[in-house]
């Protein structure tokens, strides 16, 4: 029997564990919903959070789209599907299963033909985000406990140290976002987006500071990331072409 990325088996592995997932999600927004009515919460308030954060969550949700669509090409749909529907994050999801495919020389543009390969773009995509959650299940309560410690001792350390860590973080993504300024126009790209998505945050915050259009706070990150994506598909096709 050959080998396929698309596999009926595979969807209903991933259906499962996806259909688990959202049944948990559901099972704490009910339990978070009643909790809230029981300390009083008023139902408009709650209907107010609930669709804001709907919203919040529609720009992420097109980028994992996207995502899914670009790793389906030569992964199929059921890995991406599940990798990115649980603990898969597209700013890692991409680059592990690009690396594979780079060490292997396997085109990104066409399926996957052999399980050896498909088996090993999967275990760098799955195994190496497991160190996270190792982390934080045996370490995070003492993670936690020091940094209470630190801002006991001198609340101005402990600021410096959760402001260097987020830099940190930033500077990840930068580094991915000028990656590639040295190939020509084309690498330019993620830069330009990374700019017009901040100019469209600037825009917003004056919208919000000067005209005071405070319903806008909860739709900032989203609408600068939509934004940003529109942005980048003429972009692209324009210094493409």
């Amino acid at each position: 029997m050959p080998f396929s990325v698309n596999s009926p088996i595979l969807f209903i592995l991933a259906g499962i564990v996806i259909a688990y997932v959202l049944g948990q999600s559901i099972f704490f927004l009910v339990k978070a919903w009643r909790r809230a009515i029981e300390l009083g919460i008023e139902k408009k308030v709650l209907r107010k959070i609930a669709s804001g954060s709907a919203l919040f969550t529609v720009a992420p949700a097109v980028a994992v789209l996207l995502g899914l669509i670009s790793l389906s090409r030569f992964l199929g749909l059921p890995l991406p599907w599940l990798r990115l529907s649980v603990l898969g994050a597209l700013t890692y999801e991409l680059p592990a299963a690009a690396s594979v495919a780079t060490i292997i020389d396997l085109p990104l543009d066409q399926p996957v033909t052999d399980a050896s390969t498909y088996l090993s773009i999967a275990y760098v995509m799955t195994l190496g985000i497991l160190a996270g959650i190792l982390i934080i299940l045996f370490f995070q309560k003492r993670m936690q406990q020091s940094l209470q410690k630190l801002k006991k001792k001198d609340n101005r350390w402990s600021a410096l140290l959760m402001d260097a860590l987020f830099m940190g973080m930033i500077a990840t993504f930068l580094g991915m976002v000028f990656a590639d300024i040295r190939s020509g126009l084309r690498g330019w790209i993620p830069v330009f987006v990374m700019l017009f998505s901040a100019s469209v945050m600037l825009l917003i915050g004056i919208l919000i500071r000067k005209c005071k259009i405070a319903w806008l706070e909860n739709y900032a990150m989203p609408l600068s990331m939509l934004s940003a994506m529109a942005f980048a598909v003429p972009l692209t096709n324009w210094i493409g072409g």
